[in-house]
């Protein structure tokens, strides 16, 4: 294991933790929202691709492919909470929490899924 990866995998885990979170509990979409989605998505991406360089590529199991799947969503998140924002609709950002916590919700099935396996092979 990377000592390096994981602790930026586990920031991206408070960063998105408190964008997320902080958005839901506040009602509503801000700007420091996005700064700490895209906080988070930096972080994970940085930590995964450390982790693919250390392991020698990507793994093609519930892992590897929910990871792929968690980043992308985090980009298709940011920008569209991006646009939510610029547009300034009011609707949208009342309830852009769903489409947040549903991100969030995907992102710890890569993030949890390693400990559930190490569980699973004692």
């Amino acid at each position: 294991m990377n000592p390096l990866a994981s602790t930026f995998i586990t920031s991206a885990l408070v960063f998105y933790t408190v964008g997320v979170w902080g958005e839901r509990i506040i009602g509503r979409l801000r700007w420091w929202n996005f700064a700490f989605f895209v906080l988070g998505l930096t972080c994970d991406t940085l930590g995964t691709g450390m982790m693919f360089a250390f392991v020698g590529g990507m793994s093609f199991d519930v892992h590897g492919i929910s990871g792929v799947i968690a980043i992308v969503l985090m980009v298709l998140h940011a920008g569209w909470a991006l646009v939510v924002l610029l547009k300034k609709n009011e609707a949208a950002i009342k309830k852009f929490h769903r489409f947040s916590v549903f991100v969030w919700v995907v992102w710890l099935i890569p993030y949890l899924s390693p400990m559930f396996v190490a569980i699973a092979a004692r």
